[in-house]
């Protein structure tokens, strides 16, 4: 398991021209080892420009970035190990399939890794088990595959490297709510599997409550909050203010407890509404 630690981070877009827009300021932040961590913010808050230094594809113009206590980037040269360390599965990952077949774009990574040709073969079968894709869809070309299908072969070319830490970025959008459903559920079972640490990148609160452990909120490239889920949600004025919202569960029950009804207070999911109605409301 690793965590990651960053200290101080600042980057800047177009930095010493007249375009210079200060992209991340001084962010101090930890991901916590073993558990699911969810980045929320709006577009332009910095939620991508975040997660591309955890692997050293962007490079701090200030601070640090550790996993387990070592600066990524002390040995410049070996940024390579890292990215292998850290897996990152960009926004709409599927263009990024380039292989002549499913099991060739699996591969991929590992065969990078330079391990042997079995292994190779056992991360790239239970690399797709994990992702549900069939057996039989390996030898087919990414290009002969549905949207769904896609996202999941690039998800599994990123698993198929057995990362310390997975991090993925709105993986599940564009897709339909089964397959939403679908993939957050192979992404939870991995984590369960693997305990690896795993960010995931989404702006939808109903995902982030009944996926994450723990929740970091951005606005305009700063950490406006962090914590878990029921601290997070509990100050829905907090979020609301960046132009963010609380899951529909939640602003339902803070409703009913401002006419009167007795709810408590941090309730984010529909299984936990209905098991503290039925405890308590009797």
């Amino acid at each position: 398991m690793s965590e990651i630690v960053l200290e101080n981070v600042s980057f800047y877009h177009g930095k010493d021209t007249p375009y210079e827009i200060k992209a991340l300021k001084n962010i101090n932040l930890t991901i916590p080892s073993g558990k699911i961590t969810g980045l929320i913010g709006h577009t332009g808050s910095g939620k991508s420009t975040l997660v591309q230094m955890f692997n050293g594809l962007l490079t701090p113009a200030e601070g640090r970035v550790l996993i387990n206590g070592e600066d990524i980037w002390k040995e410049p040269k070996k940024i390579r190990n890292v990215r292998f360390r850290v897996g990152l599965v960009m926004q709409y990952p599927e263009y990024q399939l380039f292989e002549e077949t499913i099991y060739k774009d699996i591969a991929f990574g590992p065969r990078n890794m330079r391990i042997s040709e079995d292994e190779i073969d056992e991360r790239v079968i239970q690399a797709a088990e994990f992702v549900g894709l069939e057996r039989e869809l390996l030898d087919k070309s990414p290009f002969d595959l549905s949207g769904g299908q896609k996202r999941r072969a690039a998800i599994a070319g990123i698993i198929a490297m057995r990362p310390e830490i997975l991090v993925l970025d709105e993986p599940a959008a564009g897709l339909d709510p089964r397959g939403r459903d679908s993939i957050f559920a192979n992404i939870t079972e991995y984590q369960k599997k693997s305990g690896s640490t795993v960010v995931i990148v989404s702006h939808s609160m109903e995902d982030m409550a009944k996926l994450c452990d723990n929740l970091v909120v951005m606005a305009a490239g700063e950490i406006l909050m962090s914590g878990d889920r029921a601290t997070v949600f509990s100050e829905p004025d907090k979020l609301t203010a960046v132009g963010l919202d609380v899951p529909q569960i939640t602003q339902l029950m803070n409703l009913l407890a401002k006419r009167g009804v007795p709810l408590a207070k941090g309730v984010y999911t529909v299984e936990q509404a209905y098991e503290f109605i039925k405890n308590n409301l009797r």
